[in-house]
């Protein structure tokens, strides 16, 4: 029987990835699929398809100076370009987002929230800030744990490239 070691390799050495390695990777993931599929359901009971609700978020959290094209939305959601026309087709018919071309480039089509739209959003989003003020930590514990036993194994890392930069200096 073969018994296959995960390993994780730092600078070229293997080291095997901890217990608390997997139960942190297991509880991000657990929390984070937790949170969606509430999300999930709050954006039904609120009208929306959770793709709906994930356009309606992403229309409006783009970062400043980012346009709303079909293009950025899109990658913004990982939908395939006409995915994202079909998801936007439904949406314009529904009085939630609405089309129009670019005043620089005709050839640019932008989408803007319209407020039917923004209200459903704000009705979504208000309840998700406040599930994730509530029970957020847990999630934030989850991912410290990855990131801190990483931060532990750099620290290691330093401490033995300077105790050899140290040792050569000697030597020198």
């Amino acid at each position: 029987m073969l018994v296959y070691i995960v390993m994780r390799y730092t600078s070229g050495v293997a080291k095997e990835i901890t217990t608390a390695e997997y139960q942190a990777l297991a509880e991000m993931r657990y929390r984070i699929r937790k949170f969606v599929g509430e999300g999930d359901a709050v954006a039904r009971a609120a009208g929306l398809e959770p793709q709906q609700y994930l356009l309606l978020l992403a229309l409006r959290g783009l970062p400043e100076g980012e346009e709303a094209t079909i293009r950025t939305l899109a990658d913004r959601l990982a939908l395939k370009h006409h995915s994202a026309v079909e998801l936007i087709d439904r949406m314009e018919v529904h009085g939630y987002v609405r089309r129009s071309r670019s005043r620089d480039d005709r050839r640019r089509v932008l989408v803007s929230l319209l407020p039917r739209g923004e209200k459903l959003l704000e009705q979504v989003a208000r309840d998700r800030i406040s599930e994730l003020r509530a029970s957020g930590t847990a999630l934030v514990d989850a991912i410290s744990a990855l990131l801190e036993n990483g931060r532990s194994s750099r620290m290691e890392k330093d401490a033995a490239n300077a105790s050899r930069r140290g040792l050569e200096k000697k030597r020198g």
